[in-house]
């Protein structure tokens, strides 16, 4: 028996095309194709691929565990942002696609109201919430922007006139434990970052921070 096509298989299998294939890879005809249809009639369900990748990212949000009431903000807003993060590693393609956002989605909307409630309810002024939200950035959301990221290609320059960043890439901490110029272990650079920026909340708000 065929499975009646509608809005919520089309967004699925979206999602599951990109993981595979990435965003980049993406088109209603190759969706069209993974589903067994013509892709007209997928606009009966997303008016275009803006429409389509919002829908998308609509399903990755919603997969987000909400973080546990413990009466705690600090503890509860670190299990909140790693369970993004947790997302965002599972489709690779959902922080790029967040970025290229004109506007949230509801979905977003309502997993950033979650976040701000969980400062609020721990006792923060909304206008410390605002900078604290502003200090997060995308990491709220699960993801960072690296300044640099690799690319395939070209000479490498000639680390000799540099010897701070040469000691600082060879003295990291690596996910195999290893020692070497290779590039770190993100979710541990991830979490050490996050860390700091909650301890500096949580003594913000100790001290009563006030403009």
């Amino acid at each position: 028996m065929v499975t009646r096509l509608n809005r919520d298989r089309v967004l699925r299998a979206a999602v599951a095309l990109a993981d595979r294939t990435g965003l980049e890879q993406l088109s209603m005809r190759r969706l069209a194709q993974e589903l067994g249809v013509v892709p007209m009639a997928l606009y009966k369900h997303v008016a275009n691929k803006d429409e389509l990748i919002d829908g998308m990212l609509d399903v990755v949000i919603s997969e987000i565990e909400e973080a546990a009431d413990s009466g705690d903000w600090k503890p509860a807003m670190r299990q909140q942002i790693l369970a993004a993060r947790q997302a965002m590693l599972l489709h690779p393609w959902a922080s790029r696609a967040i970025e290229m956002r004109q506007t949230p989605t509801p979905a977003v909307l309502a997993y950033m109201n979650g976040v701000i409630k969980i400062f609020r309810a721990g006792g923060m002024s909304a206008g410390l919430t605002h900078h604290v939200m502003h200090a997060l950035g995308s990491r709220v959301l699960g993801f960072t922007q690296e300044l640099y990221s690799a690319a395939p290609g070209g000479e490498p320059p000639d680390m000799t006139a540099f010897p701070y960043v040469v000691e600082m890439a060879m003295t990291a901490a690596h996910e195999n434990d290893t020692i070497v110029g290779g590039g770190c272990d993100d979710q541990f650079e991830f979490e050490f970052a996050l860390d700091v920026l909650l301890d500096g909340f949580e003594r913000l708000h100790a001290n009563g921070w006030h403009p």
